[in-house]
């Protein structure tokens, strides 16, 4: 049986920073589009002078909330959720805690900072490069006063701020939680070492490149993202509920997946039962799905060993990219108005699929969503989402 409405955790508000554009409305219509958010952009291939597959962020954002597109971007998310919660009824309870999801941050001014400005900075531009200074700003902007962390668990750190969320909210330390997850990390330098582990493509089409869970897979293109949450229980229209969820590690390799799966499956078993769900209740796998053979592999055997065959699985990453320590909060993200909207609008098809792979617009209606996403270095994780409303 569905959990109600009443249970779970309410995402009240979501704002989005991707390579489609500043707002959760411009990626929203980006994947309807079925056009990929990754461009043509020079410096990103294979030499110094080629052109790559990236899906950056453009140009945006309002200078006044920092020096760097990081700053900007996760301030950006961060208050359309806010402003997005409260024009659903959100009013926001006296302790409001900020989590703040990321990998690498300011890497544009730091490498200006070693190359361009010889480290000599004014000391207020200095601290600006200090990954406590977006939260630390953000939380003076509003006033709130609860926790304000960073949390760090690579490809999987969306999730990983989406469960320390969840347990601060559970242990009654906050009534309200911002969650953002940002990773502008796209330089030449960064995306050619990916390239180099033979994990990503800039040197074809995206949907061709990127095709997870069908035949030809080589890899993925990379993204970047900011997006930001509202959290709360106190919620009464919330897109989507968080019902739950669980991480492991697997202990074994700095980039492979364990083969035997052993941690990825309990990963998987845990979050269900912390949900405390079935999962024949569970309808969609929502999931890493970067089109890497051994990520695809592991998670095409995981729906086929633990969820019902009516469960189907999607990955939208060949449309906004892989957005490292942002992307499973994007993929959150789309899960979630998919549940408002009554439709995903995952990728088109391209090649021969996974018999259960789900593919262009489908309807959304009920059914829970697990959200997977498998962080390199083998941080696993996993989301249960559940409808906002029955």
């Amino acid at each position: 049986m569905l959990r109600s409405r009443t249970d779970g955790i309410g995402i009240s508000g979501i704002g989005a920073v991707t390579g489609y554009g500043w707002g959760r409305e411009l990626l929203w219509e980006g994947l309807l589009s079925g056009k990929p958010a990754a461009t043509l952009t020079g410096g990103f291939g294979s030499g110094d002078a080629d052109a790559g597959w990236v899906a950056a962020v453009p140009d945006g954002g309002d200078p006044a909330d920092g020096r760097g597109r990081f700053a900007r971007a996760m301030r950006a998310a961060a208050r359309e959720a806010i402003e997005d919660a409260r024009e659903r009824g959100w009013v926001p309870g006296a302790r409001v805690g900020l989590v703040h999801a990321v990998v690498l941050g300011e890497v544009d001014l730091w490498k200006e900072f070693y190359l361009v400005e010889g480290g000599q900075l004014q000391p207020r531009d200095y601290l600006a490069l200090m990954p406590s200074t977006p939260t630390s700003t953000f939380m003076q902007e509003y006033g709130f006063h609860g926790p304000a962390m960073n949390v760090s668990a690579m490809c999987a750190s969306g999730n990983a701020g989406m469960l320390t969320a969840k347990s601060w909210l559970d242990a009654g330390i906050v009534d309200d939680v911002v969650l953002v997850a940002t990773d502008l990390s796209l330089t030449p330098e960064n995306v050619r070492h990916f390239v180099r582990l033979g994990v990503s493509v800039v040197d074809e089409e995206p949907l061709l490149g990127c095709r997870p869970f069908q035949q030809g897979s080589r890899g993925f293109i990379m993204g970047e993202a900011s997006v930001g949450f509202v959290l709360s229980r106190r919620s009464s229209e919330p897109y989507a509920r968080l019902l739950g969820g669980a991480m492991s590690h697997d202990g074994y390799h700095v980039t492979s997946i364990e083969p035997s799966l052993r941690q990825v499956r309990r990963c998987f078993v845990e979050a269900l039962d912390n949900a405390g769900v079935a999962a024949a209740e569970v309808r969609y796998l929502n999931a890493h799905g970067p089109g890497t053979k051994q990520c695809d592999t592991a998670e095409a055997a995981l729906l086929e060993e633990l969820f019902p065959a009516e469960a189907g699985v999607y990955s939208v990453k060949p449309l906004t990219g892989h957005c490292q320590g942002a992307a499973s909060a994007v993929e959150l993200a789309v899960a979630a108005l998919g549940y408002e909207r009554g439709t995903i609008p995952a990728p088109p098809l391209v090649a021969q699929p996974h018999p259960r792979l789900l593919h262009g617009r489908f309807p959304v209606a009920g059914g829970l969503t697990v959200k997977s996403s498998l962080g390199m270095g083998g941080h696993n994780s996993v989301v249960v989402l559940g409808p906002g409303r029955d």
